[in-house]
């Protein structure tokens, strides 16, 4: 299941999908809104996505997981819009015969998306500053008070 949504993510829905009689691991990965970032308090995030690629790159990772670690099935959700502290942001489930698999693909999974698919978060911080955070650049590259000027 490759899916982007404005609506809280299903934990339960994202498990389901990967369930297999022949798997022996499911690994559930959940990114959640925090509270802090390098000690500002954030007071809810910003998702935005390019509706064509992102499920597209999504895909080709979901794929490329599943062949090179041979998983049994792997599910990637994201949401976008705007969230709040403690909200589910982004859930990948992998599912494999056996755990090494399973971790493995999540982790680089969720390295890749942060990396590669067009998904730019916006952090809205509890000082009035805004921050977004886009694909292939460094964190913190871009502030909005600095474009302003």
């Amino acid at each position: 299941m490759i899916k982007l949504t404005t609506n809280p993510i299903s934990v339960d829905e994202v498990l389901t999908a990967v369930r297999s009689p022949e798997a022996g691991a499911v690994v559930l990965f959940l990114g959640t809104v925090r509270g802090w970032t390098a000690g500002r308090q954030t007071l809810s995030l910003e998702y935005e996505a390019h509706t064509t690629m992102a499920p597209k790159k999504l895909e080709e990772l979901r794929e490329q997981a599943v062949s090179q670690w041979n998983l049994s099935a792997c599910s990637i959700v994201h949401r976008v819009g705007v969230l709040a502290v403690g909200e589910i942001a982004v859930a990948i489930a992998t599912s494999a015969p056996h755990r090494d698999a399973a971790f493995a693909a999540c982790s680089w999974i969720i390295d890749q998306l942060k990396r590669d698919v067009p998904i730019w978060k916006k952090e809205i911080f509890a000082d009035g500053t805004t921050e977004w955070i886009h694909p292939g650049l460094p964190e913190r590259a871009v502030d909005d008070k600095t474009l302003e000027k």
